[in-house]
């Protein structure tokens, strides 16, 4: 889906209440578009630890405008499987990543300079 309100109206649809009532979750699943505008994006929050960080981000489950209480892991789960089609878990996406060399280029902190020296290099 293209905005986190569409999720909303999605959510709506399945559980009542309005997309208002649930676009703050939809909203945080994609913040994340603030710093990827393409859907690598996704990489940060939509797989299974996403869905349990939501958790404790809002709670176990919110009280929609029908007084309707939801649970919050099935709102999460759904917004990741209507934009991957299903709920990786993080390993997932890591798997995908190729790494690179300047990724695994750590020196030891006992080589490292001090930050006060001036490198004359």
């Amino acid at each position: 889906m293209a905005h986190p309100y569409h999720h909303a109206l999605s959510s709506a649809k399945k559980w009542g209440g309005t997309a208002e009532d649930f676009l703050d979750l939809h909203a945080w699943f994609d913040e994340s578009k603030m710093i990827s505008a393409d859907f690598r994006h996704r990489a940060l929050r939509h797989h299974a630890e996403g869905v349990f960080m939501a958790e404790r981000f809002f709670g176990h489950v919110m009280t929609i405008s029908t007084g309707r209480v939801v649970p919050v892991r099935l709102i999460g789960e759904q917004h990741v499987r209507e934009d991957l089609g299903f709920i990786p878990s993080f390993a997932d996406w890591i798997k995908a990543i190729r790494p690179e060399p300047w990724m695994c280029r750590a020196t030891a902190l006992h080589k490292r300079l001090d930050p006060f020296e001036v490198d004359a290099g």
